[in-house]
């Protein structure tokens, strides 16, 4: 079962009460089973998978968020004595993309599930930079983190940034949503998860293995501890397409792709949950409010195309680090030069285990990543 201290892999949303649907959810590479409704924790259990409660009683609107303390208090308790002891329960679903208002009635919910559970998440999600000041209650993307932070008191940060548009370019502030958020989160100590595509509406991309491949990393690369995907069935509704369930419930192309992805999570996560975020620089193409190679704690040097890279500690010191060709539809051969001597190892998305770098290692695919390390 899935600790908090490992990489979460979830499905955003309520993924209702079926054996079978959880059972592909596993086999699809999620170790989380997205929001789940108390009755259906047995079967998410079975599937070998912990979730996320979802309760109306605990579901925090903006008039619950002004419950008095007593009340908030009593629903807590009342929905840990019933669920708490689960081992499919790994947290619960308190709210998503509040407003600034609402932060500090967040904190005393959040209060209230860490006092009554805890080892167990509450989970609030918030908006991405492209919100609105109006949506947010405040005027900067900047300090609507930190009024979480001081207002709300969480225990990790998670937001949604959905970027990949269907015109083939990138959404604007992408890179500055993870800036901003990573430097919140390590200021404070806490982890953060990222949420991005697997299905196409609006004006937003249809998914392709290179773009799930480049949500994947690019978190990665900054240093996050969770992922999750909206959505992983497509809603019955406007043109919402190609999400891993389609509306028949079938399972879609993008369904294999996003599974390949989270395998190589999977085949990561030993390594990477072990790391510690140190820098992040941007190579051939600089975003606007991100570094270069100039920050960079561990490199002299990179070759190649438009990369982004993620530095890391490893136990006892070690030098790692994540390499993302930001590419949307192109390879890259790329090459690096740590400024330290050693043997540089490459740890295999495939099989987990760590091996010299070199030869045809030294290629990345539209998207892909690669995790490096310094062998002294």
């Amino acid at each position: 079962m899935l600790k908090p201290s490992e990489f979460a892999i979830l499905p955003w949303g309520n993924t209702g009460g079926d054996l079978d649907v959880f059972k592909d959810i596993r086999e699809g590479g999620f170790n989380l089973a997205g929001f789940v409704k108390p009755e259906n924790l047995g079967l998410v259990s079975q599937a070998g998978l912990q979730c996320l409660v979802y309760d109306d009683t605990t579901h925090v609107g903006d008039a619950e968020a002004q419950l008095p303390s007593a009340e908030i208090d009593r629903r807590v308790q009342a929905l840990v004595k019933r669920v708490g002891d689960h081992k499919a329960t790994y947290g619960y679903y308190l709210r998503d993309e509040p407003g600034a208002k609402a932060f500090s009635g967040l904190g005393r919910w959040a209060a209230a599930f860490n006092k009554a559970a805890p080892t167990a998440l509450a989970y609030i999600n918030l908006f991405p930079n492209y919100a609105s000041p109006k949506q947010m209650n405040v005027a900067t993307y900047e300090e609507y983190l930190e009024s979480f932070v001081g207002n709300a008191k969480p225990r990790f940060i998670s937001y949604d940034h959905y970027a990949l548009m269907d015109d083939g370019s990138l959404r604007g502030g992408y890179f500055q949503n993870l800036e901003a958020v990573r430097a919140a989160a390590l200021r404070h100590n806490l982890p953060f998860w990222n949420i991005v595509l697997s299905n196409s509406h609006f004006n937003y991309a249809e998914p392709t293995p290179a773009g799930l491949r480049f949500q994947a990393y690019t978190t990665l690369a900054y240093g996050a501890r969770g992922i999750s995907y909206f959505t992983y069935f497509a809603p019955t509704i406007g043109n919402y397409r190609l999400a891993p369930i389609d509306q028949f419930g079938h399972k879609t192309p993008t369904w294999c792709m996003l599974r390949d992805v989270n395998l190589q999570i999977h085949r990561l996560g030993p390594v990477y949950i072990g790391l510690k975020s140190l820098n992040v620089f941007h190579h051939g193409e600089l975003p606007a409010g991100c570094s270069g190679i100039e920050s960079s704690k561990l490199l002299t040097s990179v070759s190649g195309g438009k990369l982004l890279v993620g530095e890391f500690n490893g136990p006892g010191g070690q030098p790692f680090v994540m390499v993302v060709n930001k590419d949307l539809h192109k390879s890259t051969a790329f090459g690096v030069q740590f400024k330290a001597a050693g043997q540089v190892e490459r740890v295999s998305a495939y099989t987990g285990k760590t091996d010299p770098w070199g030869g045809e290692d030294c290629w990345l695919a539209a998207g892909q990543g690669m995790l490096l390390c310094l062998k002294t």
